[in-house]
């Protein structure tokens, strides 16, 4: 009998192995497209934000995922009950890791989660004691991706390349243009734990209230479809995203953290005076809005810290409170495709704000940030806006291999395609050639102020926008002043601006449509006038910015060859027109007319003109 039923068992689990084995062999392998995050969950051990075994510093979750030769290794994060964002959950037993994969084909993975002392500060994976966790390992499938338009989806991951963004899969380039303010985005009452720890009316910022972000005038802007959470919270800043997509803006600017900064109303952390725990809902609603602009093909400018507290964690040094921080951002939002890292605003000492990071110091931030990057994402500095306390910072990191570019504030518009042209200059001769991106245009109470006050917004059109991109800027974005009504912390409303992103939109079109702006060097002493601006590939084409009527020329000695001549309206896009001279020839210097307008058009506005070679 004993046998009997010994024999029963035995063929009972063979008949069930045999079972799942062809449960498992027929169920196919999820599916998902290129460059869409892939979200892993895994269950492991119960905890939550305020355990005394702290889960964000005394666990570990690393994940390697390969492809043939590919292989990365990515740091996944606690989770809480896997749906913060919808729960406001502070507790739960789910761990996540992101990560966007680029290549088509078959991914394995493997999850390791490991437990010790402050082991989240470590990349040794033989330390700590390993957790177990459910379904550790697996595989999916990698598909062409099907989406189009201005999706980050579509294109691929962002890089630098010769001193400018580009696609690293399709090898495009990319110009960006959009808002530096308000820099305190996301200060939104929409978002769990968010609020101003004290108000201001501090001599050099804008003044605040108790009042934080709502963006209520664009919760018209929000679509069905949309992302929302908690019963529909997040319309207004979702709404705002789309108003900025839909007037060609490309990227936003916003500060991560700006405790004892300006605003004191953005941090990642459960408690603002503690910087080891992180609040994971409010860091899951951050992810809903991040995953909304990169969809809409706008570039996440983040900015790690401000001037007032770069020697808040670890007295300035890269220890184990800025790691702590740098490598949780990386852990949750990383895995974005348009992303770029800002080691933070107005960076070093200066005189009104003497106590600053060193060289050494943002050296060893920016090498921090590229160890722990799977990605490499670009890593850029904003500086000071003026002499000598942008050269003082500058000089020292200059041709520095971590670090790929400059945050540019100038306070002086008229300078500013200067400006971009030194460090560029200075760049490229070090060998390190730098990408430039104009972010910041002063004075600092004033920026770009509203349409009502400046419709055409001239001299910034003029020095700031078509200035820097032809002397090498890789892109703009408009800061606010702190002294206007929607001002640089308490703009809701960015329709304030709608004819300043028209205007940007031009130029970029223009850029993207007509120039091998990748392959151009400024010369504008090529043109009869100081006031112009000039953009060439030698022999092959040039852009020139003519700020009012006048009689110019263009000194084409340099070259042989014959060039149609035509114009752009910077007022209002669209077409090129033809001039009152078609075509000009190389080998000495030559007039280049006028254009010949249409309605609504003058001769004594700024124009564009594009110089092309006849092929």
């Amino acid at each position: 009998m004993k046998n009997y039923i010994v024999g029963f068992l035995s063929l009972f689990i063979i008949l069930f192995l045999f079972s799942c084995g062809e449960k498992e062999k027929d169920s196919p392998i999820p599916n998902y497209e290129q460059w869409q995050t892939v979200t892993l969950s895994f269950d492991g051990p119960e905890t939550s934000e305020d355990a005394v075994d702290n889960p964000f510093l005394n666990y570990r979750l690393n994940v390697e995922f390969k492809h043939g030769d590919l292989h990365y290794r990515v740091r996944g994060f606690y989770a809480a009950d896997g749906n913060a964002a919808e729960t406001s959950a502070n507790s739960g037993n789910v761990w996540q890791v992101r990560f966007t994969p680029g290549h088509v084909g078959e991914w394995s993975y493997s999850a390791i989660l490991q437990k010790g002392d402050n082991i989240a500060l470590e990349d040794d994976l033989s330390k700590g004691v390993e957790v177990f966790l459910n379904e550790a390992t697996g595989s999916f499938m990698v598909v062409p991706s099907s989406i189009d338009g201005a999706d980050f989806r579509a294109h691929g991951r962002i890089k630098t390349s010769n001193g400018y963004f580009r696609f690293g899969d399709s090898g495009e380039y990319w110009l960006k243009g959009g808002a530096d303010s308000p820099e305190n985005l996301l200060a939104y009452e929409d978002f769990d734990g968010t609020y101003r720890m004290t108000t201001s009316d501090k001599d050099g910022e804008a003044s605040t209230s108790e009042e934080i972000h709502t963006y209520t005038p664009h919760v018209k802007d929000w679509h069905v479809g949309d992302p929302t959470w908690q019963d529909g919270k997040g319309k207004g800043l979702i709404g705002g995203l789309n108003y900025l997509s839909e007037k060609g803006m490309n990227v936003v600017y916003f500060l991560t953290m700006n405790i004892k900064g300006d605003g004191k109303d953005v941090w990642p952390y459960v408690d603002p005076t503690d910087f080891s725990r992180f609040d994971v809902s409010k860091l899951e609603q951050w992810e809903i809005v991040f995953q909304h602009m990169q969809s809409k093909g706008i570039m996440l400018h983040m900015v790690l810290q401000e001037t007032e507290n770069e020697k808040m964690l670890d007295d300035g040094d890269t220890g184990p409170q800025r790691q702590l921080y740098f490598r949780e951002l990386m852990a949750r939002f990383g895995h974005h495709l348009g992303l770029k890292f800002n080691l933070g605003e107005e960076n070093g000492p200066a005189d009104f704000s003497p106590i600053g990071q060193n060289d050494a110091q943002r050296k060893a931030m920016a090498s921090f940030l590229k160890q722990i990057d799977p990605y490499d994402h670009p890593i850029l500095l904003h500086t000071h806006s003026h002499e000598p306390a942008r050269t003082n910072v500058l000089d020292s990191i200059l041709g520095y291999k971590d670090l790929d570019g400059l945050s540019l504030q100038v306070d002086k518009r008229e300078v500013a395609a200067e400006v971009v042209e030194t460090w560029k200059r200075k760049s490229k001769e070090i060998g390190h050639n730098w990408i430039i991106t104009m972010d910041e245009i002063g004075m600092w109470h004033t920026g770009a102020v509203s349409d009502s006050l400046d419709r055409n917004h001239d001299i910034l059109r003029r020095y700031v926008l078509w200035g820097t991109l032809l002397s090498g800027s890789a892109g703009v974005e408009w800061y606010f002043g702190a002294h206007n009504k929607q001002n640089d912390l308490s703009t809701e409303d960015w329709r304030t601006r709608d004819r300043l992103w028209e205007l940007t939109d031009y130029a970029l079109n223009f850029f993207e449509t007509y120039l091998p702006y990748w392959e151009m060097q400024p010369a504008h002493g090529l043109i009869n006038s100081k006031k112009a601006y000039c953009f060439r590939k030698e022999g092959e084409v040039y852009a020139v910015y003519l700020p009012f009527k006048g009689d110019y020329t263009i000194d084409l000695s340099g070259t042989k060859k014959s060039f149609n001549v035509q114009w752009y309206n910077p007022l209002k896009g669209g077409r090129l027109i033809n001039g009152t001279i078609k075509t000009i020839s190389g080998g000495s210097i030559m007039e280049l007319g006028y254009p010949i307008v249409n309605d609504g058009e003058s001769t004594q506005q700024d124009w564009v003109v594009l110089i092309k070679a006849i092929e």
